[in-house]
């Protein structure tokens, strides 16, 4: 495939076909979230992580600390009056008993709400397999994480009823769900944590007619922000079978849509009580023998890493131009990134039937976009207002060296891995001050980036 002009205004690409036609395509939809070892009883410290996995895990409040959110919530500034909405495909069907025991494990309050919906069709009754546990999984992850950065803040979990056996995608299912949310605004964030690798569309027009959602939300009558995971493999990421891994670079749909805000992922390094004792670093895990066996069975290297790259599909969007030198005439991804690493795990408590109750470490893009989506609540509480796309603010705040937006400046989503008996090395991109497409802007000091968001944004 080629690039397509994405249009160079600051909202990024139209659709190429009408924005009503649904193509039947067969695109696996990939939660880009990592289960780490077995269950336990009680939420694993860092220290017993270190001790009996050879990886970091963290708490609710480490993750807290370490985002610095403790000035937001004393001023009142928890989420207090909005909705994060997380889209999965089938959902969780503990996830009210299991948000319940994450609260009181953590002295977390109760969000105003939780409520789940199915606007896209009936979701089929909960049977353990790989693929309805994953998605229980990453719906649990996605609620804890998010309620975690915006206690005061309401939870809407969209499921969708995707089903592979009807041959296509579960991602038809998403745009009608999303366009249900949209159009009676019940919510300002969308999070959406998972992803397709853009090479996997049968044609790029395919792709292009499933943005419907995301022009709806930038609509100054919507205004809502969408956001999604940068993907889990690096520079790689995996091919139509969902298992095998492209041998060169690429990068994932929808982080790299214009109209959408991609999460890529860190690796934070923190003390007991969420200090940071180093500053944060690229996520890769792939060299990382403890990683690797307690996620894959084998601690021979795994891709295991920030997705980010250049897209095939669309040119850069107008709020790119200062980073023209990073990504040429293609619009680039990530564009910020939080906490993602394998070596500095989320605890996670589930209870879906297929696997044994328990609290588990769990990685990925998936906590980044979680956490982010709930620092996007926190700035539309303080805005008064749901904020909409605010890419175009991000790089305006990096260029201007806000304070609140912090550089990530070691490492890289350079990625190695073993297939068909063969050696892979697929390079990726090393993280620098300013833009990088391993980190995209770098990351964030809550306190001072949702003031700084909103009056950037208040005043643009």
């Amino acid at each position: 495939m080629v690039a397509i002009t994405a249009g160079r205004s600051a909202v990024g690409a139209h659709t190429a076909t009408p924005a009503s036609f649904i193509p039947p395509i067969a695109v696996a939809v990939t939660p880009n979230v990592v289960h780490i070892g077995s269950a336990r009883s009680g939420p694993p410290s860092t220290s017993t992580c270190e001790r009996s996995m050879g990886i970091a895990c963290y708490v609710a409040s480490q993750i807290q600390r370490a985002y610095n959110l403790a000035p937001l919530f004393g001023a009142g500034t928890d989420g207090k009056g909005q909705t994060i909405v997380i889209v999965d495909s089938f959902g969780s069907p503990t996830i009210g008993h299991d948000l319940s025991v994450f609260d009181r494990t953590f002295d977390l309050p109760a969000p105003p709400s939780l409520t789940v919906i199915q606007p896209a069709g009936k979701v089929p009754p909960y049977q353990p397999s790989i693929d309805r546990e994953g998605w229980a999984g990453e719906t649990t992850l996605d609620v804890e994480y998010a309620h975690t950065m915006a206690p005061g803040a309401s939870i809407l979990v969209v499921e969708t009823p995707t089903s592979e056996e009807e041959g296509t995608s579960g991602f038809p299912q998403i745009v009608t769900a999303e366009l249900y949310v949209i159009k009676h605004h019940l919510g300002g964030v969308i999070s959406q944590s998972f992803g397709a690798t853009e090479q996997t569309f049968p044609t790029a027009q395919a792709l292009l007619a499933l943005r419907a959602s995301y022009i709806a939300a930038a609509q100054s009558s919507n205004n809502v922000t969408v956001i999604a995971a940068s993907g889990d493999f690096g520079a790689a990421d995996v091919g139509p079978d969902s298992t095998t891994f492209y041998s060169f670079p690429v990068t994932s749909w929808p982080a790299s849509d214009p109209l959408v805000t991609g999460v890529g992922g860190t690796q934070l390094h923190l003390d007991a009580e969420g200090n940071r004792t180093s500053p944060d670093t690229v996520w890769n895990d792939t060299y990382d023998a403890a990683s690797n066996y307690f996620t894959a069975g084998s601690s021979s290297p795994g891709p295991l890493a920030s997705g980010g790259g250049l897209s095939i599909i669309f040119e850069r969007p107008a709020y790119q131009d200062a980073v023209a030198n990073v990504v040429g005439q293609h619009r680039g991804v990530p564009d910020i990134s939080m906490s993602a690493a394998c070596d500095g795990a989320v605890d996670s408590y589930q209870s879906f039937p297929g696997q044994a109750a328990g609290w588990y470490p769990l990685c990925g893009t998936s906590v980044a976009t979680a956490l982010f989506a709930g620092v996007v609540a926190l700035a539309d509480q303080e805005a008064g207002h749901p904020l909409g796309l605010i890419n175009s603010a991000l790089y305006a705040l990096s260029a201007a060296k806000a304070a609140g937006i912090v550089d990530i400046t070691k490492g890289s989503n350079t990625v190695s891995f073993t297939q068909q008996g063969k050696t892979e090395k697929v390079k990726g991109y090393t993280a620098v001050r300013g833009y990088n497409l391993a980190t995209g802007v770098g990351t964030v000091d809550a306190a001072k980036f949702v003031p700084e968001l909103v009056n950037f944004l208040a005043n643009s």
